[in-house]
């Protein structure tokens, strides 16, 4: 089985997901969760995390992370492996707490912070574990929302100064905000582009060069190791002169991984048509 593909570098933010062993939980109770979150602030600091949002579930949890310093893996081996250290000897277990590796999208801060601080929070009503955000406390939202201290570890600053210059008045905008969210069916994960990256066009044309662990390139999912390529339209350049077309075919086949097939629907041409120019 191909493994996640990780882009790393200085300050990319990570919307992260990890799930329970065989979908089990991975919380048994509010001390577990107290634990976890114990855990997670020694992490924050000792890696110089930036905790923007978390919400712990019953079998997963959800974290936005900030990593000034590009060292996501390396926290996240820390947290995982410390917490399944802690669970199993307070319930005298042995083996694996999380199934397989954790699960991170990287995320344009501009665009889709605010919205994934929003979608992070709202969890537990879209799991009918309450019906507002402020019914479940194992989220970041009361110390964003309210005036409850939040944890030295967690950081709130970037997301209200997108509502307003005073704290009172951006938090009940930041409330606003939130509750606007709870009719709505769309995810904004359903913008995600190749299984890992929620951004605009630039922003994930501009990764190529950050995408890490080349090396080991071919144990990446084919759409995520062409992640940043230009579209078929792009390269397909309107012309009458064949030469020119079939060095653009030659080029959106060997250069950025397009399929016989693919540029075969693309052009309206036959399949066998398109193997004889890229062959030729």
């Amino acid at each position: 089985m191909s493994r996640p593909l990780r882009i790393k570098f200085k300050g990319a933010l990570y919307h992260i997901t990890a799930r329970g062993n065989r979908q089990e939980s991975i919380f048994y109770s509010d001390d577990d969760r107290d634990a976890f979150l114990s855990i997670l602030g020694k992490v924050i600091v000792r890696y110089n995390w930036v905790c923007h949002a978390y919400c712990l579930m019953d079998n997963h949890y959800h974290l936005l992370i900030e990593t000034p310093d590009g060292n996501l893996s390396a926290g996240m081996r820390q947290l995982n492996g410390v917490y399944t250290q802690k669970l199993n000897r307070t319930y005298g277990k042995v083996g694996h707490v999380f199934q397989g590796r954790f699960k991170s999208i990287l995320v344009e801060k501009e665009s889709y912070l605010l919205e994934l601080c929003r979608y992070i929070v709202l969890n537990p009503v879209r799991a009918g574990c309450c019906t507002k955000p402020a019914g479940w406390q194992w989220s970041s939202y009361h110390a964003t929302a309210s005036k409850k201290k939040e944890p030295d570890w967690l950081t709130v600053d970037w997301v209200l100064s997108q509502f307003s210059k005073n704290r009172i008045e951006a938090q009940q905008k930041y409330r606003e905000f939130v509750l606007d969210a709870l009719e709505m069916s769309t995810s904004p994960f359903e913008k995600v582009v190749g299984q890992l990256i929620l951004g605009g066009k630039s922003f994930v044309e501009g990764l190529n060069s950050k995408i890490i662990d080349k090396s080991e390139i071919k144990e990446f999912t084919r759409q995520q190791r062409l992640i940043g390529r230009p579209s078929l339209d792009e390269l397909m350049i309107e012309t009458q002169d064949k030469p020119l077309r079939n060095k653009a075919i030659k080029i959106a086949h060997l250069d950025h991984g397009y399929t016989l097939k693919e540029i075969a629907d693309h052009l309206g041409r036959h399949y066998s048509t398109i193997s004889r120019i890229v062959s030729g």
